[in-house]
């Protein structure tokens, strides 16, 4: 008799065992999502009329059915005006994996305030994620700095080809041993603050748009200013003093170091292709970035 109890134990615990992983199986996996930044630098700041960046990595449950992004008056807050922008992006649906990088312009109808922002990915399960923060929208005319990148210049071997939007020459194209001078200003700034010069290679897929993501591992540096202090309405430039001589804009392509001593080895190492020269400039006292990018060719 005991041995039939005990058979009848097993077959019980064996079916409760069978039961739980078969619900394991049929588990409904909801989408996820990483490396989101709300905001250049994931400051979570629109400016009105302004470019605004978002990105996320998401990887579905089984496969993307929808995507949406929703700006939203925040309960509590009082506005100037009814204001809400929404957007919807067919171009992931069927995806499993996938990067949401968008950039957008925050309608000159927008309201001034807080705002709640959200992120929303429905799966083909049925599931979905919603991410929800808060997002403050400025005009830029309140702000206490509006960085702005200009006067860009590209020389080769001192003779100008590129200079605010005006190509001298239709592409711009370098060769081993040319010298490349690269000139940018940041104006509208106040406080303290640090500007890079680099220049990045395509092939690296590689796209930093603040200080904040900047791999030192992938970029060659022609110009690193820092400023402290700064008084209202001021302006720098990648232009330094060395040694008592204005200069700290120029790298010789070919270069063992770039100018902050790093070596241009491994992934960043001199070859033949397509190139980006980007300027990227972070106020750091109001948590404010701009960036530029440039394509160059360079016949190593």
């Amino acid at each position: 008799m005991k041995k039939v109890q005990s058979f009848f134990l097993f077959l019980l615990t064996a079916s409760v065992f069978t039961a739980c992983s078969n619900d394991d199986d049929n588990e409904v996996l909801k989408p996820t999502a990483k490396n989101i930044e709300i905001g250049t630098a994931d400051n979570k700041q629109a400016l009105i009329g302004r470019d605004f960046h978002f990105n996320a990595d998401v990887t579905a449950g089984n496969k993307i059915a929808n995507v949406q992004l929703k700006i939203l008056p925040k309960t509590g807050e009082t506005y100037s005006k009814d204001w809400k922008l929404e957007f919807t992006w067919p171009e992931y649906i069927g995806t499993k994996n996938t990067n949401v990088h968008k950039h957008f312009t925050i309608p000159a109808d927008a309201a001034e305030g807080k705002f709640d922002f959200l992120f929303i990915v429905t799966d083909e399960n049925g599931t979905a994620l919603e991410i929800k923060e808060t997002i403050t929208i400025t005009d830029p005319a309140n702000m206490p700095v509006d960085p702005v990148i200009g006067r860009d210049m590209l020389s080769r071997n001192d003779d100008l080809i590129y200079y605010m939007e005006t190509w001298v020459e239709p592409q711009l194209i370098y060769k081993k041993n040319d010298k490349l001078t690269a000139h940018a200003q940041i104006s509208q700034i106040m406080g303290n603050g640090i500007l890079y010069s680099v220049l990045i290679k395509k092939s690296l897929n590689y796209h930093p748009e603040s200080i904040d993501n900047l791999d030192l591992k992938k970029v060659i540096i022609i110009s690193k200013v820092e400023h402290k202090d700064l008084g209202p309405a001021s302006k720098i430039t990648t232009l330094q003093k060395i040694n008592d001589v204005y200069g700290g804009e120029s790298i010789v392509l070919g270069a063992d170091k770039d100018n902050e001593g790093n070596a241009i080895t491994a992934e960043k190492a001199w070859e033949s292709g397509q190139y980006n020269w980007v300027v990227l400039y972070k106020n750091t006292s109001y948590s404010m970035s701009v960036y530029k990018s440039m394509p160059i060719t360079i016949n190593f």
